[in-house]
């Protein structure tokens, strides 16, 4: 949703052009149309434009709102013992591509277990030896 919205009341009288202090509106004429452009990093969020509209036609409110826009949604690979969120699809192709290997699907926790585990079954520790064996 764009931050800067212009309704259908707008006549294109362009006071919101001439008075912005932070030069974030211009507009251009082509044959036979008028286009108001907005910069939305040059905008101060100040309000001058809303408030020196004559037609009421800069819905300035969407700028105000504070609210987070969904911009991306992405997939997720999640641990496959415990279920937590470890990183995206698309970063897990990108590790794959760049280390030529697939990241493991193993939260920290429990790639330590598996570590753990694995140490004890090729390593055992004293008294733990087979029998027959001295």
């Amino acid at each position: 949703m764009p931050y800067f919205i212009v309704n259908e009341k707008c006549n294109g009288c362009l006071a919101c052009v001439q008075n912005c202090p932070a030069d974030a509106l211009s507009s251009e004429d082509t044959a036979d149309k008028r286009t108001l452009l907005h910069n939305m990093t040059r905008c101060a969020r100040c309000g001058t434009c809303w408030r020196v509209c004559p037609q009421e036609a800069i819905e300035f409110q969407h700028l105000l709102d504070n609210k987070w826009d969904e911009v991306v949604a992405l997939n997720l690979v999640r641990c496959k013992v415990c279920g937590e969120a470890l990183f995206t699809v698309n970063f897990g192709e990108t590790l794959t591509g760049k280390l030529d290997q697939q990241p493991d699907s193993l939260c920290p926790r429990h790639r330590e277990a598996l570590s753990l585990l694995t140490r004890a079954h090729f390593f055992p520790g004293p008294g733990t030896q087979k029998e027959g064996k001295k």
